[in-house]
């Protein structure tokens, strides 16, 4: 898949645990987990902004396009 889900290099940056940051933002920890793990098909403006929010980031900074053809 093409968009790449930076998420778990923002919460190292911010030292902040999968647990703590699903209790800030109100989010499971198993679905916190499927997106940090790149395995989310979709996600919520709503909870994108709680991220950002939460970890003082923008959503470039969570999620990254790359194309197919120069991942080879």
């Amino acid at each position: 898949m093409p968009i790449i889900v930076n998420l778990d290099v923002m919460m190292a940056k911010r030292k902040i645990s999968l647990n703590e940051l699903s209790g800030k933002i109100d989010i499971t920890p198993a679905n916190l987990s499927i997106l940090k793990t790149g395995k989310a098909k979709a996600i919520r403006f709503s909870t994108l902004e709680a991220i950002c929010k939460e970890l003082n980031c923008q959503p470039g900074d969570i999620l990254e396009y790359q194309d197919e053809e120069n991942t080879i």
